[in-house]
């Protein structure tokens, strides 16, 4: 990894996550660790300066479903983010792009978790905040990057080419609604597949 992305790595080891809701069932809600934004801005431009960018896509409003383009060093990065509303979409794309660089640690593990619901306090994440990993000292070094899937990757191309076809015919709304129920692209090789064949089949329906 270059070391100015093991710098962001680092920096984030420092943060402490905030979190997005996905979704509020009664009196519970389901939230999952994200980015805070500003702070990561100013992290890349620290560590990058000019050579870092975003760029946004809205594949559908309700639900929301967002897609973050992460270009880092002149490479680029995709993710895809699903929420309650599209800020928290927004938020977990921005994650899920900055997890498919190997840049985020351990607290930004993508399990959802469930916590206490108020409707005019929100979700109550102060136990998920206490039990977060601790940060690791700054002389210590870090894990190294799990090595990337070509598959995994070459899936992914494949599903976001099918993407754009149903979205040509019509089809992105019904399309977003697969990658929500999968919760993205698929986090394995046989998840993926099981997208693209859900997409396959609604094309040609």
């Amino acid at each position: 990894m270059h070391p100015d992305l093991l710098a962001v790595r680092d920096a984030l080891t420092r943060e402490g996550p905030r979190f997005a809701t996905l979704d509020v069932r009664g009196e519970q809600a389901l939230v999952v660790p994200v980015l805070d934004q500003d702070r990561f801005y100013a992290t890349l431009t620290g560590r990058l300066a000019e050579h870092w960018s975003l760029g946004w896509r809205v594949d559908s409003v309700t639900p929301p479903v967002v897609r973050c383009r992460l270009d880092l060093l002149g490479h680029a990065r995709e993710g895809l983010g699903t929420a309650q509303d599209l800020t928290g979409a927004r938020l977990v794309a921005l994650t899920d792009a900055a997890r498919a660089w190997g840049i985020l640690p351990e607290a930004y593990a993508v399990t959802p978790s469930l916590v206490e619901y108020d409707p005019d306090e929100g979700p109550n994440t102060a136990e998920l905040e206490a039990d977060a990993p601790e940060p690791a000292p700054t002389a210590r070094a870090l894990p190294p990057e799990p090595p990337r899937d070509p598959q995994l990757e070459k899936a992914r191309g494949h599903i976001d080419d099918l993407m754009d076809q149903l979205r040509e015919k019509g089809l992105g709304k019904q399309a977003s609604l697969v990658l929500v129920r999968h919760g993205g692209y698929g986090n394995t090789l046989d998840e993926s597949r099981k997208v693209y064949a859900e997409l396959k089949a609604l094309m040609r329906s």
